[in-house]
């Protein structure tokens, strides 16, 4: 079973709650997870930030709850219920959701104190009625990863449109942000040198030299198969080279794939979506234009223990 939204763990949530006892937050989120039959693959999935998504849906279930005065913080880590709280759970309700939280005066003031803010608001200037049912955070994710998909796209579209020699300078850039090539001077000096069967550069995999690997780099539009990749690794036995990296701007067939898997040679296959993807990792032909921090509350900080 997938992990509930944020609004639908809100019920469940506060009925946790609802023995009047303090329950620490670690304790509401593995007790919801068995109650929801989640998975140990599911309870490991994990936001962008490397938070636990569910912990992440339980926690702003939390906040909500909260923000309408249903619980309260009882210590660190720690919840208990309000007498609202039981009131609430006294009408059975079927769902408790934002709309249903909107009854709260002290919740409504958080939502506009939040539209005001900017974070809730439509186009027109009003705050939104509804709400979505991905945290703040799972929001930033989806707007992330299409911003990204669509960099990605972009960026492949302008690889493919460069020449050879600007193709091979943007190999070694990119081969040297990676952390392998020595310096851009010595990854230039290799790259686009050897020409030798099938061999298109001989990098260092470190900066002292200690292995080498053979670069193979193609600015193709046709889909590299199963024989492009033998005679590289022919070229790699007849230098007795063990590593090998093929740099391709588009696709490798799945015979090719299969291919590089079975033989002892260790070739990996980039193609064109791959090295879009390690060019925006590796800050290659793309700038920022704007960053976030995302923060949250220190516990520790707040923890005034004995001393």
């Amino acid at each position: 079973m997938a992990i509930p939204d944020y609004q639908t763990l809100m019920l469940p949530v506060l009925r946790v709650l609802g023995d009047q006892k303090e329950h620490a937050i670690r304790d509401v989120v593995a007790t919801l997870s068995d109650e929801f039959g989640l998975s140990a693959e599911v309870r490991r999935q994990r936001l962008q930030s490397g938070v636990l998504t569910m912990n992440n849906r339980v926690a702003w279930a939390r906040v909500y709850l909260g923000k309408a005065g249903l619980l309260e913080t009882a210590g660190r880590g720690v919840l208990r219920i309000t007498p609202r709280g039981l009131e609430v759970l006294g009408e059975r309700p079927n769902r408790i959701d934002v709309r249903f939280l909107e009854r709260f005066p002290e919740f409504v003031a958080f939502r506009t104190a939040r539209a005001h803010a900017g974070s809730d608001q439509a186009e027109t200037g009003t705050p939104k009625t509804g709400e979505s049912e991905q945290t703040p955070e799972e929001a930033l994710d989806v707007a992330y990863g299409r911003l990204r998909v669509t960099l990605e796209a972009e960026l492949l579209e302008q690889i493919r449109a460069a020449t050879p020699a600007f193709f091979e300078s943007l190999v070694i850039d990119l081969l040297v942000a990676m952390g392998y090539g020595g310096t851009i001077a010595d990854a230039g000096q290799a790259v686009g040198r050897a020409g030798d069967g099938g061999i298109d550069g001989i990098i260092k995999e470190d900066r002292l030299g200690l292995d080498a690997i053979y670069v193979q780099a193609k600015r193709w539009e046709n889909t590299v198969g199963r024989p492009d990749i033998q005679r590289f690794a022919g070229a790699l036995q007849g230098h007795r080279a063990r590593k090998g990296v093929f740099i391709t701007t588009s696709s490798f067939s799945k015979d090719a794939r299969d291919y590089a898997l079975s033989i002892d040679s260790k070739i990996v296959l980039i193609d064109g979506p791959e090295l879009a993807k390690l060019m925006i990792d590796h800050n290659v032909g793309v700038s920022a234009v704007r960053s976030y921090e995302i923060k949250k509350i220190d516990s520790d900080y707040f923890n005034e223990g004995d001393g």
